[in-house]
């Protein structure tokens, strides 16, 4: 989506040290920077920020009150009309603010300016369901001001009204007031439910899917690494691609066959970010496990971003929150056609041996990455022969739902299959192996 200069809201960012910087994860100054360019993706214009460091939070006001007392003499000189806080306010510190601030002042969260951006760019019904729900379960606890913003579902951000879910959203400083609680958590049910028969029809398609033994490669990374650019370039799937964060929601997958004949299916997924909110993660649920039932996971790293091991960190940390931590991983460092000499070697020196460099842009480092797909594809597999009893049902959902069968032949013993099964799962066929 985009804005023009008049459509943009002026927004100062506030940031706040809790403690000491552990170097673990972006430092305030790196986190600013990236809630800045969430912001000009929302279509909103930083003109300013404030920072602080505090031991915890004020309990009323997030902020200090000097520090208060200044964010408001900057708000009325840059004339903004938005703050924009890059931590998750709760709800307490949500009111607090806002009676601080005069009605025409809104009071954003990182969280927020997330669930808008995921407004604006959801395409699918299914994509629009989760964020729906994402939005309403942040908003129900914090029913005291409208966030226009939320509104650009369907009322677009130069309109700024429209409804969603049936809830109306006439302007700014009406909707929270006016939206029933019992409403929303009516809403919230209905959408769940509605998200619970996606969940069961991807399970039900990840089912089929399996019964043709094709591997299932997902790529993962922090927004803006380059993943829907890398699964164009391989499969000339078509997918969205600009040069912002989130830019495309929806998962997509194409297949694409290997050198050895074989072919799996490439699925491009949402990207992560640091503070992803909770209930996003949540609302997702359906589309991330898609990545949880993958056989590799290709984790698309922008080698040329100075904070590319803070990034990669993060989407590990995502993987393990979402149960899929514990799948092979390839490591791929995309755009190193943006660096020099001297740091791409200090990058090879820096970072996994079995790690693929490539630029999804120029189409380079290729046919290292296919020949890493297909090692990691058929290397976390072991090739055997068993015979299970007929009481042994389980075990036979088990091969085909995880594993790739070559042959099925029932025996007056019971079934006798060759193929192939993860090795993880190999302790479970030890007692019947031939």
């Amino acid at each position: 989506m985009q804005f023009t200069e008049e459509q943009k809201e002026k927004a100062i960012m506030v940031g706040v040290r809790i403690g000491k910087d552990t170097h673990q994860g972006l430092t305030l100054d790196e986190s600013l920077q990236e809630l800045e360019l969430l912001a000009d993706t929302a279509g909103i214009e930083v003109v300013g920020s404030i920072t602080q460091n505090l031991s915890s939070p004020n309990s009323r006001t997030y902020i200090g009150k000097g520090k208060l007392e200044e964010l408001r003499l900057l708000a009325e000189e840059l004339d903004a009309d938005t703050i924009l806080f890059d931590d998750e306010l709760s709800p307490r510190h949500q009111r607090e603010l806002e009676k601080e601030f005069t009605t025409k002042t809104k009071i954003l969260d990182r969280t927020a300016l997330i669930l808008d951006i995921f407004a604006q760019h959801a395409d699918t019904r299914e994509g629009m369901l989760q964020v729906e729900l994402a939005q309403y379960k942040y908003r129900l606890p914090r029913l005291t001001r409208a966030w226009t913003h939320l509104a650009r579902q369907t009322g677009g951000a130069s309109g700024r009204s429209g409804s969603v879910g049936g809830v109306g959203l006439r302007g700014p400083g009406e909707t929270q007031l006016e939206v029933d609680r019992r409403e929303i958590n009516k809403r919230i049910d209905k959408l769940e439910d509605e998200l619970e028969k996606v969940r069961q029809h991807r399970n039900r398609y990840r089912q089929q899917r399996r019964k043709t033994n094709i591997p299932v490669v997902a790529l993962v990374g922090y927004t803006n690494a380059g993943k829907s650019t890398l699964l164009n370039a391989m499969t000339d799937a078509g997918i969205y691609v600009a040069d912002q964060l989130f830019a495309t929601l929806d998962p997509t997958t194409r297949q694409l066959e290997l050198p050895t004949g074989e072919t799996v299916l490439l699925t491009d997924t949402v990207g992560f970010i640091q503070k992803l909110p909770t209930d996003l993660v949540a609302a997702f649920r359906a589309t991330l496990e898609e990545i949880a039932e993958a056989d590799l996971l290709l984790h698309v790293i922008d080698g040329s971003h100075e904070n590319a091991e803070s990034q990669r960190l993060t989407v590990l940390e995502t993987l393990e929150e979402i149960g899929a931590g514990e799948i092979p991983i390839l490591t791929v460092y995309n755009k190193v056609d943006l660096l020099d000499a001297e740091d791409f070697q200090e990058l090879k020196k820096s970072t996994d041996p079995s790690a693929v460099f490539i630029s999804a842009k120029d189409r380079s480092g290729f046919a290292e990455l296919i020949e890493s797909i297909a090692a990691g594809v058929t290397q976390n597999f072991k090739r055997v022969t068993v015979l299970l009893p007929f009481e042994a049902g389980r075990l036979v959902s088990m091969f085909h739902e995880k594993g790739h069968v070559d042959t099925l032949e029932h025996v007056e013993e019971g079934v006798r299959i060759t193929g192939s099964l993860p090795v993880q799962l190999m302790s479970f066929f030890e007692d019947y192996q031939e």
